[in-house]
């Protein structure tokens, strides 16, 4: 006897469409709530409000308007100016930079603790992960007493002749790539793990029977396989790292504005909520166009979103 299309069997009981639903309700709700109370609703604000205007004394008000988005492509009241677009691209930059500091030092860490043996690389896989357990603020103060003229990288440095003695190694570029790259490299050294330990090594052995050098081996045997797991890493450094601007602004001593810092001014002392939410929002489209590229080198490679 043909079943009704209106009926669903799950885990031996027959629901009704009417039933499903509730049991949807009930399971899903709580979650979907949630989700969209304390994230969709506060992104939507954010939108609408990058559309609108401030007010003399820092209010928002009508009209809307989209000289915020004018504004931070460049076109202000006096002309263009430059300003913002590059803040975006030197955020892009330092993003980038910490992506590729990331990848030549998390990638010979991951394929170390990928060899390890089962208990010891459970303890390797933990060390990795112990420095999130520290609030960021306090690693980055840790920083600023290590590269002090009397921390020992300091007199390190000073000894090798790199810098002259009692110079202090931070405030400076080499202090914010530093911050950068230990807060970044577990988000890259985690999944790079995941596709080293599911790496097929008769790949590579068959690559160096057929006369490929090392190089040669790595390159069309070795990175093909961890390529996921090198793409995944890179997108969760990247796209935080730009927005970044704790770590520049403690190690770099604040002389230069980043995306992060210029909507932490917004929202802050200069009081004005539209330009700041036209940032974060310009923000978070990057942010998704990112994701969106990678959904789709995927797709076509045939991978599981």
């Amino acid at each position: 006897m043909p079943g009704n299309r209106d009926n669903e069997v799950q885990f031996g009981e027959t629901l009704t469409r009417r039933g499903h639903l509730v049991r949807s309700a009930i399971t899903s709700g709580p979650g979907l709530l949630w989700l969209t109370l304390f994230l969709l609703v506060p992104l939507l604000a954010m939108v609408g409000i990058s559309f609108l205007t401030r007010g003399m004394y820092g209010q928002i008000q009508w009209p809307p308007t989209l000289e915020n988005y004018r504004r931070l492509i460049g076109f202000g009241s006096f002309g263009f100016d430059p300003l913002y677009p590059f803040l975006f691209l030197r955020s892009l930059g330092l993003g980038a930079l910490t992506t590729v500091l990331s990848v030549l030092a998390g990638f010979p860490l991951a394929f170390f603790v990928a060899t390890l043996p089962g208990r010891l690389k459970t303890v390797a896989v933990t060390l990795v992960v112990v420095p999130l357990w520290t609030n960021l603020l306090v690693r980055t103060y840790a920083w600023q007493i290590l590269l002090a003229p009397e921390g020992w990288l300091s007199q390190l440095a000073a000894t090798l002749r790199m810098v002259p003695p009692g110079t202090p190694l931070y405030p400076g570029p080499f202090a914010v790539a530093l911050g950068m790259l230990c807060d970044f490299l577990p988000f890259m050294v985690l999944p790079l793990y995941a596709s080293l330990e599911k790496l097929d090594w008769s790949i590579v052995d068959a690559a160096a029977d057929l006369g490929a050098s090392p190089v040669q081996s790595l390159w069309h045997a070795l990175l093909p396989q961890v390529r996921p797991g090198l793409i995944a890493g890179s997108l969760l450094v990247f796209l935080p790292a730009t927005a970044q601007f704790v770590i520049p602004d403690l190690l770099g001593g604040a002389k230069t504005a980043l995306l992060g810092s210029a909507i932490q001014q917004q929202f802050g002392p200069s009081r004005d909520w539209p330009f700041g939410c036209a940032i974060a929002t310009s923000a978070l489209l990057l942010v998704l166009a990112g994701i969106r590229l990678h959904a789709r080198y995927r797709g076509r490679k045939g991978e599981a979103l």
